[in-house]
């Protein structure tokens, strides 16, 4: 599903996954590009994600802890803008790269690292346009019980262990056994 807005398209983020679209099992993530906590977390679903190759797909939901990080919403805002053009995990992934350095300037620099071609980034993130697209992840997470980033649900399911790659492989080799 994807909303027009201003005659853009918005690619919301619930609808942005990695791995096959049918996969049986989801992980999806509640998180900061900003937290250090969530850059660990990001690198163990990297180890993840290949081991269960078209058994899980991993989706990406938006939670800026703003009173703690001061970049965390528009970096956010970055990646839903990334999504327009197709390119949200590349902006996902040179985020937590660069999570010291996320300010407007430093965000429209990797848009242009990432081949946005969008010549209103910089005054859409100055602007907040996407603003409310990640406060909608933020309300749902909320909703969820989601308090703290990074925070995890494995089919629906809150993952309630270390985000480790050994923790992961036990939980989804237990969903993978119910099915």
């Amino acid at each position: 599903m994807s909303i027009k807005s201003q005659n853009n398209e918005i690619v919301l983020s619930k609808n942005i996954w990695l791995g096959q679209a049918d996969a049986p099992i989801t992980l999806v993530e509640f998180g900061d590009y900003q937290s250090e906590a969530c850059a660990r977390a990001h690198e163990v679903i990297k180890l993840v994600l290949p081991i269960f190759e078209g058994k899980l797909k991993f989706n990406f939901r938006h939670f800026p802890l703003s009173q703690v990080h001061q970049y965390a919403m528009k970096a956010a805002e970055a990646a839903v803008a990334a999504a327009r053009e197709g390119k949200f995990w590349q902006m996902h992934d040179i985020l937590f790269e660069n999570r010291r350095a996320l300010g407007t300037i430093s965000l429209k620099g990797y848009a242009r690292e990432i081949g946005i071609t969008d010549k209103r980034f910089l005054d859409n993130m100055v602007n907040s346009v996407y603003s409310w697209q990640v406060r909608d992840d933020l309300i749902e997470g909320l909703q969820k019980g989601v308090r703290d980033v990074p925070t995890f649900f494995i089919n629906g399911e809150k993952f309630s262990q270390e985000p480790t790659t050994i923790n992961f492989q036990k939980a989804i080799k237990q969903q993978l056994a119910q099915l």
